[in-house]
């Protein structure tokens, strides 16, 4: 448990750390303090001379407590020779990610860089307190995997001040859309448009589509699955649109996919759209089931050609995620940057381009004709 006087220091540094204080700025008074944590002036005192000691904070006789200027000199000194990357992700040792961050480990290590590995589980709070440590501790540079990227985000002044100290980073995967940030990202939009015409061009009227909206490619899979829908001339059911949240990704996905199975099959989906390869694993058991077999029965379809799609008992056909080349690329860009910026901040974005990869379909066995066409 947080003792008080820890709890307001803490507070305190956020603020810092997230800009709310700004070098000289004066921070609030132990009055004000005293009043907002509901704790003693010793409580406060105690906090605030930590943080004083601690070059956080400084005092001017008769004036206040100020918020000092950590980018100065003892600053710039210790990272001159520091050689330290941070990369945040959703996810470390699941699905897809093992191979991303093998990827920009190696690059980054082949050029005497250390990497810091932040898992976030998709989770805004430990994205926040990752930030905290990342600015307390001065890195080189910083590769991020946003958090819920399709919503808005709490920590976006954590990345204005990631700016203010010059430390660059980049996003992979999908990007907080207001920092317009460097990025490397797959066409998730074209992705989803051609997982869905593929089975259209089978034969397929009734697609299913599954799609996570708390992430950015969620929502842009499904605007491709609605636009193969659309250019293809194929009516769009809108109860075979499911979407989902991270928080409901084990569950709600596979109770909806079970009401649907249960229909009769004149009116059932005869093909599913997954979100990704994870998902189309966890419903070929709704499937089974339902007493129900792939592609005979119903066709399915990933996303990320993952290890997923070849180790399970039917072969997943798939949209191609560049992982292991995609991890690479982004150790590759955030070292560019490091060396090309330092001292102007906003020299990235002049030398520097956002990358797209397009995708590609992998087929395998979980895709066929349907049994019955419309």
């Amino acid at each position: 448990m947080q003792t008080k006087y820890s709890i307001v220091k803490q507070a305190i540094k956020s603020k810092i750390l997230d800009g709310t204080f700004q070098p000289h700025q004066k921070i609030s008074s132990e009055s004000e303090l005293m009043k907002q944590f509901n704790v003693s002036r010793h409580t406060v005192r105690l906090a605030v001379g930590e943080l004083v000691n601690q070059g956080w904070l400084y005092r001017e006789q008769g004036a206040g407590t100020f918020c000092a200027d950590r980018s100065k000199e003892d600053i710039n000194k210790s990272i001159s020779n520091q050689k330290n990357i941070a990369i945040i992700t959703t996810y470390i040792s699941d699905y897809i990610f093992p191979s991303i961050i093998r990827g920009a480990e190696s690059y980054l290590s082949k050029h005497g860089y250390h990497v810091s590995l932040f898992s976030t589980n998709n989770d805004h709070e430990k994205e926040r307190h990752f930030l905290e440590s990342i600015l307390t501790q001065h890195f080189d540079g910083v590769i991020v995997e946003p958090t819920k990227s399709a919503i808005s985000n709490p920590n976006i002044n954590y990345y204005l001040n990631l700016e203010r100290q010059d430390i660059p980073y980049i996003m992979i995967n999908a990007f907080y859309d207001e920092l317009e940030p460097l990025s490397i990202t797959v066409n998730d939009e074209k992705g989803g448009y051609i997982q869905t015409e593929h089975l259209i061009k089978l034969g397929h009227q009734r697609i299913v589509g599954l799609f996570k909206n708390d992430d950015g490619q969620g929502p842009k899979r499904m605007k491709g699955y609605l636009q193969a829908h659309r250019k293809n001339g194929v009516m769009i059911n809108p109860n075979h649109i499911i979407t989902y949240k991270t928080e409901e990704k084990y569950q709600r996905p596979k109770e909806e996919i079970a009401k649907l199975l249960a229909l009769p099959e004149h009116e059932r989906p005869t093909a599913i759209v997954c979100y990704n390869d994870e998902l189309a694993l966890a419903l070929l058991d709704v499937i089974r089931e339902k007493g129900m077999q792939v592609p005979e029965d119903i066709s399915i379809i990933g996303f990320d050609d993952s290890f997923l799609a070849e180790v399970s008992e039917v072969k997943l056909t798939s949209v191609k995620h560049p992982k292991t080349e995609l991890g690479e690329l982004a150790g590759k860009m955030i070292l560019d940057i490091v060396k090309n910026r330092r001292g102007n901040p906003h020299k990235s974005k002049e030398v520097f381009e956002s990358i797209v990869f397009e995708p590609e379909l992998v087929l395998r066995q979980s895709t066929s004709e349907p049994k019955f066409k419309d």
